[in-house]
């Protein structure tokens, strides 16, 4: 054999063992990836399980509060339409009695200008 092929054999052989070396470093990350994954999947499985077991509770405290604050704001809006109509019956009584009293005070001052007026 002569120097080309004996250094052509060499190149091969640490071709090969390379390529190896870096195959087995690859599979070990890979591994190591398969297995982190495998983890994660594990913690995010948990935390589903914890949130759909803590949520839907706290979910319907939420309702029945809502209903809680709905059902106060109806009693609210019903008291004050209450409100309102009494304030409308209440303005509407005083507003004759004050256009009574004042049509009064205006015949009055009327009297009162024709007396002074004739003196």
């Amino acid at each position: 054999m002569d120097f080309s092929q004996v250094a052509l054999n060499q190149g091969l052989t640490f071709l090969a063992w390379v390529s190896g070396i870096i195959l087995l470093v690859v599979a070990g990350f890979l591994i190591k990836l398969l297995i982190d994954l495998s983890a994660l999947v594990k913690n995010v499985n948990q935390t589903s399980i914890l949130l759909n077991t803590e949520l839907k509770p706290t979910l319907n405290e939420l309702n029945e509060t809502l209903h809680s604050i709905n059902s106060i704001v109806k009693n609210t809006d019903q008291n004050m339409d209450s409100f309102k109509g009494a304030v409308e019956r209440t303005l509407g009584k005083t507003k004759a009695v004050t256009g009574t009293l004042f049509s009064g005070l205006v015949k009055g001052f009327q009297v009162a200008w024709k007396m002074f007026a004739k003196k």
